[in-house]
């Protein structure tokens, strides 16, 4: 992700310095729950907690010649360790140590957007709950339709965005599976007694059922609930873009002192982040798409998912992160203008009541609302 959107926080979980420290503690925890059930020296597993390290660096020097990046960090680890290196990734593929680090991953990052996610919600609250009975026109189509409240069109995206969250919650549970099953998904040089026990250690849940991988689904499915969250900011984003119409002007972005609108043009406060949101959500219906081409690989694995996985994944991370943090933002000095709300409102001379006059007309006279509908209403139109 590009410094512009990027976050410390993801930043921090998405970085190789993070990465390669989730590879060791898998290779260590496999260490230890073979040692406790006395298949390796419990000396040597102690001596691989202890003296287990890796040089960021150091592990990239040697991946341009080997070319392969488990195999250059279990190299560099073993520069650390000595001669107890050599139980350190028994029975296990690369797959193995990369996809259950990816749910650590995963893990981490969900947290700081399931958290990012609620200081939204309450913002959201906040704002319905002070303006819920700020009287405004609500649109169908774009046209005056009926009164509504502005604390009621709010609370409509906070449901959106609570549902979003139990989306998000659910998500997090199905991608928080790994695995410890070696070349095919077989276990066939571990005991499956080993992968129970390392995934309970790490807080991850076995897969019942995975080949090489862990099974894309999984994935996919995750950035989906990510990708249909930022699908919600979106929507918010475009009414707030659209009430801050010249022509409607009944919200406003938070304009700062000193903030210009526009190089040509001095007057212009323009929705300058609601715009942005409105892109970077695009950004996430990408990616959610990407990761639905990563779910069909050939057999039991191939690494056509890899390369995009190393994109996606942090970016998608930093890119809600950012939209959550900027919206909250939004709807916090989010400028409301009641008044113009009334104004507009009263533009269609009480033609708004056209439904409640048909209503109560009907109970007096048959016919009497369609004749209204088809002349007067059209008419005064």
């Amino acid at each position: 992700m590009i410094d512009r959107y990027a976050s410390p926080q993801m930043t921090a979980i998405w970085s190789d310095e993070n990465r390669f420290k989730l590879w060791r503690e898998v290779e260590t925890v496999v260490c230890e729950v073979r040692a406790d059930r006395g298949e390796i020296p419990l000396e040597a597993a102690r001596e691989i907690r202890a003296k287990g390290d890796f040089e960021t660096a150091r592990v990239l020097e040697i991946e341009r010649t080997v070319q392969h990046d488990v195999i250059a960090f279990l190299t560099n680890m073993a520069e650390y360790i000595g001669p107890s290196s050599r139980f350190v990734h028994q029975g296990m593929t690369s797959s193995d140590l990369l996809d259950t680090a990816l749910a650590l991953q995963i893990k981490e990052a969900g947290a700081i957007l399931r958290e990012a996610l609620i200081q939204l919600l309450d913002a959201v609250e906040a704002k319905a709950r002070e303006h819920q009975k700020t009287i405004m026109i609500g649109r169908s189509h774009g046209i005056h339709a009926e009164p509504t409240t502005f604390g009621l069109k709010l609370m409509v995206y906070w449901s959106a965005l609570e549902r979003g969250l139990r989306r998000l919650d659910a998500a997090q549970e199905e991608i928080g599976y790994g695995q410890i099953s070696g070349a095919v998904g077989t276990i066939a040089h571990l005991d499956p007694e080993v992968e129970q026990e390392t995934m309970r250690r790490l807080g991850l849940k076995v897969d019942p059922a995975s080949t090489q991988i862990v099974q894309r689904d999984r994935h996919a499915n995750w950035l989906q609930a990510v990708a249909t969250l930022g699908a919600t900011i979106e929507q918010m984003a475009v009414e707030i873009r659209n009430l801050q119409r010249t022509d409607v002007h009944e919200v406003e972005e938070s304009f700062g002192k000193g903030q210009k609108g526009s190089s040509a043009m001095p007057h212009k406060k323009n929705p300058i982040v609601s715009e942005k949101l409105t892109g970077m959500a695009r950004l996430l219906r990408g990616y959610a798409h990407t990761a639905l081409e990563n779910v069909a690989l050939w057999h039991e694995r191939d690494i056509s998912h890899s390369s995009v996985e190393r994109i996606i994944f942090p970016d998608a991370c930093h890119t809600l992160h950012h939209m959550l943090s900027k919206m909250t933002w939004l709807i916090k000095g989010l400028v409301v203008y009641p008044e113009n709300m009334i104004a507009n409102m009263e533009k269609v001379r009480g033609m708004f009541f056209s439904q409640a006059v048909c209503f109560d007309l009907d109970h007096q006279l048959r016919n009497v609302p369609v004749i209204f509908e088809r002349t007067l209403a059209l008419k005064d139109w």
